[in-house]
């Protein structure tokens, strides 16, 4: 029979409601009849429910890695609440009776299978070919080329105009002063950001939503921070006009719309495929990721909300970062994503491009707990000079088309107070201040609540190094500690 983990299951749930009301169907007896095929592929449940019929579920295990629920219940949520159930009794270990699939899920299959063949085809090599496929898929793959290459040029045209535009008001800004800037209408600024959407613009159009919430912050309160933030707004937003427009024009120029290894292809709104990733040579298979970290947080100008999860591959140590973005007009169809407390083996794991701890995506993995060799592997790869790292760091952060933070594991012989607050001490006995980055959850008052004093001695700490602007010096904001059998996480 199979095995499934709480883990997994809260992994697929839509929500933690949906999860907690799976969990109760099933404690509380709601299945009637529970069975199973004999090739362990497909489990099938009949639950009571508040319909007059009794629902059908079942857990369609076919693709290993992307099981498929289906239910015959009205909620739109996948998998339902009655799918969750079916897997908590697969969890339980209760008795399922052997069956036939069904012919439903039989057609189901088969189409699904049509489907992947068709592709397959689609992908199928020139040496096994005949030569009218290979005239055909030539004369296709030409036609498609060219309308594809005419609308990047077109795009790309579009892009240079918009930029046009915002540099014209970043320099009228710049003129007056920003000292003029508790005087500004805010007009200009919200009929400029929603103008970069017709130009393809995500990036620009982000910033210039950033620049009128700290304009429009200032003019509220007169708070000095906001008018630093809308510094370091204009600072990256000027960097990214003047790189983009280099590269639009390289790209018109040599007549060149392939893809480039750049954060700029994205900036400018490209999104990109796991596909396209691959081509580039940005991936790698059978990636073992651990989880340390995981975070929410809001993005004002973006107007969405951002599961962040924070990741070591345990071949080499690296720290990358996964994204789930969840916009405020989409909250009820894009699933919330939740803390993983285990190891992600990927199959193929794809990176995008940029410097520092850089994005990752996957599509389906499995996930086991942790093991004692993870943990060795995170002590054995966690810097033991602060000293030496806060130096590469530095000159990360300025530049302006970063991440505002660069998180690295370290290896300390003691974390305590000091009059300014936490300190932590490395393997040299150098010392770095200990610091909450604004805009992320405080967590340095956490190690003061930590149940074991021991945490805080002789341990690795996932730490997020970030600049503060108002004290000018380096400081490292604490996200997890872990140790030689646990990660305890101060941000979660």
């Amino acid at each position: 029979m199979r095995e499934v983990t709480e883990q997994q299951i809260l992994a697929l749930a839509p929500n933690a409601a949906a999860a907690s009301n799976g969990k109760k169907i099933s404690q509380k007896g709601g299945f009637v009849k529970l069975e199973r095929s004999e090739d362990d592929t497909l489990y099938i449940g009949e639950c009571t429910g508040s319909g007059k019929s009794n629902y059908i579920t079942s857990a369609d295990y076919i693709d290993e890695a992307n099981p498929v629920f289906r239910c015959s219940c009205p909620s739109r949520q996948f998998p339902c609440k009655h799918s969750i159930g079916l897997m908590y009794e697969i969890f339980a270990k209760k008795k399922f009776d052997i069956c036939e699939i069904p012919e439903d899920i039989r057609k189901k299959r088969e189409k699904k299978q049509a489907r992947d063949n068709k592709a397959k085809e689609a992908a199928k090599p020139e040496s096994e070919m005949t030569e009218e496929e290979r005239a055909k898929a030539e004369k296709k793959k030409a036609s498609a080329a060219k309308s594809a290459k005419n609308a990047k040029v077109k795009k790309l045209k579009s892009q240079l105009e918009g930029l046009d535009l915002v540099e014209k008001v970043v320099n009228e800004l710049m003129s007056a002063g920003l000292g003029t800037i508790g005087g500004v209408s805010l007009k200009t600024y919200q009929q400029l950001a929603k103008q970069m959407g017709d130009y393809y613009l995500p990036g620009p159009q982000r910033l210039c939503n950033q620049l009128l919430i700290e304009i429009t912050a200032f003019q509220k309160d007169n708070d000095e921070s906001h008018y630093d933030a809308a510094i370091s707004v204009l600072e990256k937003l000027w960097t990214l006009i003047k790189k983009s427009r280099q590269y639009i024009n390289e790209k018109l120029e040599n007549e060149d719309v392939t893809l480039d290894d750049t954060v700029l292809y994205e900036e400018l709104g490209g999104i990109w495929k796991l596909s396209e990733l691959e081509e580039l040579g940005k991936s790698k298979k059978n990636a073992s990721l651990m989880q340390l970290s995981f975070w929410v947080t809001y993005d004002e100008a973006r107007k969405e909300y951002i599961d962040t999860g924070c990741w070591t591959d345990l071949d080499n140590g690296e720290i990358f970062m996964n994204y789930n973005y969840r916009p405020l007009k989409s909250l009820k169809y894009v699933k919330q994503e939740d803390s993983i407390f285990g190891v992600a083996k990927v199959p193929s794991a794809v990176f995008y491009p940029g410097d520092g701890n850089v994005r990752v995506r996957w599509d389906g993995a499995q996930i086991r707990q942790y093991e004692k060799e993870d943990y060795e592997a995170v002590f054995q790869y966690a810097i033991t000079s602060v000293k030496q790292e806060s130096k590469s760091v530095k000159n990360f952060l300025k530049n302006a088309m970063t991440q505002p933070m660069m998180i690295k594991l370290i290896a300390f012989n003691k974390i305590g107070k000091s009059d300014e607050g936490f300190v932590l001490a490395d393997k040299n006995n150098d010392t770095i201040l200990l610091g909450n980055l604004p805009g992320m959850e405080e967590t340095t008052v956490r190690l003061s609540m930590l149940p074991d004093g021991s945490l805080l001695e002789n341990q690795v700490l996932l730490g997020a190094f970030y600049y503060n602007k108002n004290s000018r010096r380096l400081l490292v904001q604490p996200l997890s500690i872990i140790t030689h059998d646990a990660v305890v996480r101060l941000l979660y």
